[in-house]
């Protein structure tokens, strides 16, 4: 018999089974990990209903101890009155809430992205030590800088404008720490020489090889940032005026009467939020894509 004829013999039944899908134990969630999602989504969700609860019923349902659980027929006609309030101002106060955040998140995810590539990834004297002091400045409490900065911008002649609100928070120094720690994990040195030896000076090398890589962190500072910057009150109700205020400053409004009405303040707080429900909406799934694509490409 030749060896030929000593092969062993392959027979139908194998393909079934090298086919045959084996269940992993333990890959998928207990039933214990659903409930505690369960509870965060409820405890999350909450503080919205209850927005909805009052904002949709009228002056006295704070206060009324039968309050009924559910939504009352008045929010349409609270959103009015805030849409409508001539003190508020709120179509000049979203528009601008909307130009300072996607500026601001626009600018902080570029000029981090460039600091995070040239800490990350360009070799000079001092890097370790200029990221250190970047990483300290985190922890100088924003109150501390407020008087020098408003003295600043007053002999500027930028009260009252966007622009006292946006140019301070170009960069943040979480945004450079954040791509910094992003780009030394995500981009290999060899793709880097590569490009140099092709020719790429250091900015096209950023251009072609650093921004493509920081996609995913870059969509998670630019969300972030931009919640940040919408929710922001503190330094745009110092620096700006009743005339141009962004949301949350018109929205504080509501409350200098002497008998504040919390439905209609309510009501204005759900309408400051919605923008944001639809940002997440229609930029979640690309957010999530974003970030699987770089796990996996990593």
């Amino acid at each position: 018999m030749s060896a030929l004829d000593q092969r062993p013999v392959v027979t139908d039944d194998a393909p079934a089974v090298s086919k045959r899908t084996r269940h992993v134990k333990g890959t998928r969630p207990s039933w214990f990990v659903y409930a505690c999602l369960g509870v965060v989504l409820v405890a999350s969700m909450f503080p919205f209903y209850w927005s909805l609860l009052i904002g949709s019923g009228d002056s006295y349902t704070i206060r009324d101890p039968n309050m009924s659980w559910i939504p009352g027929g008045n929010f349409f006609a609270n959103a009015a009155k805030v849409v409508n309030d001539p003190a508020v101002n709120f179509w000049v106060a979203l528009w601008n809430s909307i130009i300072s955040s996607g500026l601001i998140a626009l600018s902080v995810v570029f000029f981090s992205t460039l600091a995070g590539w040239a800490f990350a990834k360009l070799k000079f004297r001092g890097s370790s030590w200029l990221l250190v002091f970047v990483i300290a400045t985190m922890a100088v409490p924003t109150q501390l800088g407020v008087v020098p900065l408003y003295i600043l911008f007053s002999d500027l002649g930028w009260t009252g404008q966007l622009g006292a609100i946006i140019v301070p928070a170009l960069v943040s120094a979480f945004g450079v720490f954040w791509m910094t720690q992003y780009l030394r994990q995500a981009v290999p040195d060899e793709l880097i020489e590569a490009a140099r030896v092709d020719g790429a000076t250091s900015f096209r090398t950023f251009l072609t090889v650093g921004l493509p890589a920081a996609r995913p962190a870059a969509a998670m500072l630019a969300l972030f940032t931009f919640v940040s910057a919408w929710n922001n009150f503190f330094w745009p109700f110092i620096v700006l005026d009743r005339q141009n205020p962004t949301l949350p400053v018109a929205l504080s409004l509501l409350q200098s009467n002497y008998f504040v009405d919390y439905s209609i303040v309510l009501a204005g707080v759900l309408l400051a939020t919605i923008p944001l429900l639809i940002l997440f909406v229609f930029a979640g799934r690309q957010l999530v894509s974003g970030i699987m694509q770089g796990a996996v490409k990593g």
